[in-house]
C-alpha cells in the first residue's frame, strides 16, 4: 500500500511540473510573438496571416487596442479546439491568447526596434515563429486559423496545410488594400520566415531521419553505423521480388546533422547499395539520445 501512494504522489509531482512547464513556455512563446508583432511588424505596417493578420487590420481600421481582436476573433476557435482535441488543448490555447492579448497592449506603446523594413519583417518572422513554434511544441495554440482547417479538412479534398496556405494567402492578400501592396509583398515574405521558424522550433535542428539500407555489406556499413555515429542499427530480412534473393536490410534513426556523414559511410563502404533517407515527425524509447562517437 505505500508503494501504491508513494507512487501516486511521485505521478502527481511529474504532472504538476509538466503543467509548470507548460505554462513557462507557452507564457515565453506568447511574448516572442508579442514582440514580433508590436515591436517589428505592426509598426511597420506588415501582418501575419490567420486570425492574428485579421485582428491587426481590425485594429488599425477601428483604433480598438489589437489585443481585444485577439482575444475575441479567437474564443469560437478555442470552442472548436475543445471539441477537436481536448480540455488540455482548450485551456492551453485559451491561456495562450490571454497571454498574447496582454502582452501585445503591454509593448504597444514600446518605439520599435527598426524602421527597416526589410530588417522588421526578417527578425518580426521570426520571433513571431519560434514563439508560436513553443506554444504549438507544447500542446496549444495562439491563431484559429489551424484549428479552422482541420475541421474544414473533413469536408474538401485538401490537405490543413493547403487550407491554411489558401486562407492566409487570402487574408496576406488584403493587407494591400489596408495598408499598400508592397506591404502585402513583406507580409507574405514574413509569414513565410514565420512558418520556416515554426518548422524548426517544433522538430528541433536535430530533426529525426529514418534511413533504410539495402547492401551485401550490410554487418561492416552496421559496424561503421555504430563505431563512428554512435548510432544502433537493426537488421531485417528481405527478398528481392525480381530476383528471389534474401536480401539483409539495415534499418537506422539519425539527426539531420548525421545525415551527410551517413551518406559517406555507405558510398565509402558499398557504393552500388541501395539508400533510402527519410523525414520522421517522432522518436521515442531506445537510445536515440544518445550522443553521437566520432
Amino acid at each position: 500500500m505505500t508503494d501504491v501512494v508513494l507512487e501516486k504522489r511521485q505521478h502527481r509531482r511529474l504532472s504538476t511540473r509538466r503543467i509548470f512547464q507548460r505554462g513557462i513556455f507557452i507564457t515565453l512563446g506568447a511574448l516572442l510573438m508579442a514582440v514580433g508583432l508590436e515591436i517589428f511588424l505592426i509598426p511597420n505596417q506588415v501582418i501575419d496571416g490567420g486570425v492574428t493578420g485579421i485582428s491587426i487590420m481590425l485594429s488599425h481600421i477601428t483604433g480598438i487596442k489589437l489585443g481585444i481582436f485577439l482575444f475575441l476573433l479567437n474564443l469560437p476557435f478555442v470552442y472548436l479546439g475543445y471539441k477537436q482535441f481536448g480540455k488540455t488543448f482548450a485551456i492551453s490555447t485559451i491561456y495562450g491568447i490571454i497571454m498574447l492579448s496582454l502582452f501585445t497592449t503591454f509593448l504597444h506603446p514600446v518605439h520599435p526596434f527598426t524602421d527597416d523594413i526589410l530588417l522588421a519583417t526578417i527578425f518580426g518572422g521570426i520571433f513571431l515563429g519560434i514563439g508560436v513554434g513553443l506554444v504549438i511544441r507544447n500542446g496549444g495554440a495562439l491563431d484559429g486559423t489551424e484549428i479552422l482547417s482541420i475541421v474544414i479538412r473533413k469536408k474538401v479534398p485538401f490537405s490543413v496545410g493547403e487550407i491554411v496556405m489558401f486562407i492566409n494567402l487570402f487574408i496576406l492578400g488584403s493587407a494591400g488594400f489596408v495598408y499598400t501592396w508592397d506591404r502585402a509583398m513583406y507580409s507574405i515574405l514574413a509569414y513565410v520566415i514565420a512558418s520556416k521558424a515554426i518548422d524548426v522550433v517544433i522538430t528541433g535542428m536535430e530533426e529525426s531521419k529514418s534511413v533504410w539500407i539495402i547492401s551485401d555489406l550490410a554487418h561492416e556499413i552496421g559496424d561503421a553505423v555504430n563505431d563512428r555515429l554512435g548510432r544502433g542499427v537493426t537488421y531485417l530480412h528481405g527478398e528481392g521480388a525480381y530476383t528471389g534473393d534474401d536480401k539483409k536490410v539495415i534499418f537506422c534513426i539519425i539527426t539531420r546533422l548525421e545525415e551527410s556523414k551517413m551518406t559517406s559511410i555507405v558510398e565509402e563502404i558499398d557504393p552500388s547499395a541501395f539508400l533510402a533517407i527519410a523525414d520522421i515527425a517522432e522518436v521515442r524509447g531506445g537510445r536515440f539520445k544518445k550522443k553521437a562517437i566520432h
